[in-house]
């Protein structure tokens, strides 16, 4: 029997690229994204026997457990999640709309927590040793200028991994954060340039050149070299590692 990842916020750009890799590793994948056109239309791609596609907001908890009752009935069981719904709005503190500050952390931790609830609820039922996998940042290591919602939000699901590892670990699942470095060709940093300008005092055209020389590696991350190291997290060759908040960042970010 194949085993079954589903990719939270697999719907488009990073989302999207680790529901067909993932397929390339032999998974079958429930694509899962607030935008249930785009869900499908990846599910799609990858093929319907081999993938489903399933609208959800992951901040609501009746429709992440419709979300997961959905993808056990299909498929039968679940192996791996990949939480990589995600939000960020750059904006000074002073600045910094409590509505802003709520929606970046009812997404990036209120929704994994609830996510990672329910899927391991199946894992344990079925006596399955899964993997839930978070997509975090290197924001949640070291603090983000202009990034408080995002930053914050990032430090705790960090510490939600650790709580989430201890809690599974009597059931053999693994819990890991990966802590990316600058995406700088996904949606999010396209959608943010913008502000990274006026906050750096530059040109748009110049945004991403500054991030690439903040690296030792000098480039920026991409989503292969997120998709290689989820490819082991989530395998049995890492049975022995959990609760880890794994660097993605080229160097940039060292602890």
């Amino acid at each position: 029997m194949k085993k079954v990842a589903l990719v939270v916020g697999g719907g488009r750009s990073l989302g999207e690229y680790l529901s067909k890799h993932m397929a390339k590793e032999g998974y079958q994948i429930a694509v899962a994204d607030i935008n249930l056109d785009n869900a499908l239309k990846v599910a799609a791609e990858i093929g319907e026997d081999e993938a489903m596609g399933v609208g959800v907001d992951a901040t609501n908890e009746m429709e992440v457990k419709e979300m997961v009752k959905k993808v056990a009935d299909r498929f039968g069981r679940i192996d791996l999640l990949i939480y990589n719904a995600g939000v960020a709005k750059s904006s000074k503190i002073t600045d910094f709309k409590l509505d802003d500050f709520k929606w970046s952390v009812d997404v990036n931790l209120v929704g994994y927590f609830l996510c990672a609830r329910e899927v391991s609820k199946v894992m344990i039922e079925k006596n399955i040793q899964g993997s839930i996998i978070q997509i975090n940042s290197k924001s949640g290591k070291v603090g983000s200028k202009h990034n408080s919602g995002y930053s914050a939000a990032k430090f705790a699901g960090v510490g939600l991994t650790q709580s989430l590892a201890l809690d599974l670990a009597e059931h053999k699942i693994t819990v890991n954060s990966m802590m990316l470095g600058n995406l700088l060709d996904s949606d999010m940093f396209e959608s943010l340039i913008p502000q990274y300008a006026k906050k750096l005092s530059i040109k748009e055209s110049e945004v991403k050149q500054v991030y690439i020389d903040k690296v030792p590696l000098k480039r920026g991350c991409s989503f292969e070299d997120v998709a290689n190291t989820i490819t082991f997290y989530a395998s049995d060759k890492a049975a022995y590692i959990t609760g880890q908040s794994v660097n993605i960042t080229g160097g940039q970010v060292m602890h």
